[in-house]
């Protein structure tokens, strides 16, 4: 059973969400890298970073012991393999969607995603939810509901993200390991793709030519990703899956104004008819917030 920490939970996906932003306008910095050659160096560099955050905290023999696991267990190795891959293609798709005009349609993509996790939390989990997070919930599906309305259909990007972490997020908790055990493992398993990558895909050459961006802003971007994910995902940890997903408002109106401020796209009445409704339900999120951790101390 997981022992949940809601003041600390709270603030490590809060956290881990504004720094989910910063990334998204940091991908600017790195042209004329593509978003698959980003996708290669942001693995390259987050693996020695991930280890050495795990290695101070003092959690080698946990990686050990989870390495032995999928030697013996291949059901374990299994559940590594699929998430490493459902991780990787949302990193890929996060770093992507800046470079093409893209990032508003995967914000709707991470404003439908609490709706999903919710769900997930309630009728796979069994978890109870209260007036406040059903009004959030209400909330933000009204605001799905006037996209759908308008448009007659959700992007690829916006689906991709609704549909494709919660199935990670459930497989996490099945493989019963310390949350930055799991991410570096998954790091490791995504190397091979990313090594080939940065070989293949020619980035190499630009970068033999652009010293500043081989050894300081790629860097950045490993270190900014490490931050982000262990944050994000010890805190899936921490909450109940519900929470967890409610809490995942607070990233894409972040990715909004990040998108309308920095990136350049446009944000009009009929965007804001989907936002508004979403940003009240971030309120209500934020008031329950508050109250579980009052509870809980």
């Amino acid at each position: 059973m997981n022992q949940y920490e809601p003041g600390r939970g709270i603030a490590l996906c809060v956290g881990a969400s504004a720094l989910f932003a910063l990334l998204s306008a940091y991908t600017l910095l790195l042209k004329p890298l593509t978003g698959l050659d980003i996708f290669a160096w942001r693995v390259i560099w987050t693996v020695p970073g991930a280890l050495a955050l795990l290695f101070l905290r003092g959690r080698g023999a946990q990686l050990r012991e989870l390495i032995a696991r999928m030697v013996k267990e291949p059901r374990t190795a299994l559940m590594l393999v699929v998430g490493a891959a459902l991780l990787g293609l949302q990193l890929w798709l996060f770093l992507w969607a800046p470079l093409h005009g893209r990032m508003l349609e995967v914000s709707l993509g991470y404003f439908l995603l609490p709706l999903v996790m919710v769900l997930v939390g309630r009728f796979y989990y069994h978890e109870r939810l209260d007036g406040l997070q059903w009004l959030a919930v209400a909330c933000a599906a009204v605001g799905v509901a006037h996209e759908l309305w308008a448009t007659h259909a959700f992007s690829w990007p916006t689906l991709l993200v609704a549909f494709g972490y919660p199935p990670y997020f459930v497989l996490r908790r099945k493989i019963h390991a310390d949350s930055l055990v799991t991410f570096a493992v998954e790091m490791i398993l995504l190397t091979p793709i990313a090594v080939f990558e940065a070989w293949a895909g020619g980035s190499l050459a630009l970068l033999d030519v652009r010293p500043f961006l081989a050894f300081a802003l790629l860097p950045g971007l490993g270190a900014l990703s490490t931050a982000a994910l262990a944050s994000y995902l010890k805190a899936s940890r921490l909450l109940p899956m519900a929470l967890f997903g409610i809490l995942g408002y607070v990233e894409p109106v972040l990715l909004v104004i990040v998108s309308v401020t920095l990136l350049g796209e446009h944000l009009g009445a009929r965007e804001l008819a989907t936002y508004v409704p979403i940003w009240l339900a971030v309120g209500l999120t934020a008031l329950h917030g508050a109250r579980l951790v009052r509870l809980s101390r």
